[in-house]
């Protein structure tokens, strides 16, 4: 990936957010060519309309929400985060995508760092953000990340691993 975090025309840009974990777009999650060069293993299709990857050795988990401040994203960020976590495990490098890469597919990784990379909600969306100038999680979202936020706090310590903080593999 190129400066800025993307390669390619608009797009198909995909954004860096650690070494292992792409965020974009529909279509760049519907290029092939796009895939394989990023040697993408799996795909997180947070939308309830776009087409799921048809690469070879892609697997995909679909979290069927629109781009609605009242759709409830929360209950999906636990499985997603888990999902993720098992395929950096297994070495893969993921991508996170939703129509426009902006909001939902965003929420969904400044959730994984705060899981995965102990990072407090603002420092996960800030590392999203470098990554992905266009991110913006919608309010209903934002505020669905803060409840998020409130209920990995409450964990006991050492529940959440601090990995992607630095972008090591787990």
């Amino acid at each position: 990936l190129g400066p800025g975090g993307g390669r390619g025309s608009a797009g198909r840009r995909l954004a860096r957010v650690t070494p292992w974990l792409l965020l974009g777009s529909a279509r760049a999650a519907a290029d092939a060519e796009v895939l394989a060069r990023e040697r993408v293993t799996f795909c997180v299709n947070v939308t309830r309309q776009q087409p799921c990857p048809r690469a070879p050795g892609v697997r995909t988990l679909r979290v069927p929400i629109f781009d609605d401040p009242a759709e409830d994203l929360l209950t999906h960020l636990e499985p997603c985060c888990a999902a993720l976590e098992a395929a950096a495990r297994a070495g893969g490098t993921c991508l996170v995508y939703c129509k426009n890469g902006r909001s939902r597919s965003a929420a969904v990784c400044t959730a994984y760092l705060m899981r995965h990379g102990g990072l407090s909600l603002e420092q996960a969306f800030q590392v999203v953000k470098k990554a992905r100038p266009v991110a913006e999680p919608n309010p209903g979202f934002w505020a669905q990340l803060q409840k998020y936020e409130d209920t990995l706090q409450k964990r006991p310590p050492g529940t959440n691993t601090p990995q992607a903080a630095a972008g090591d593999r787990p």
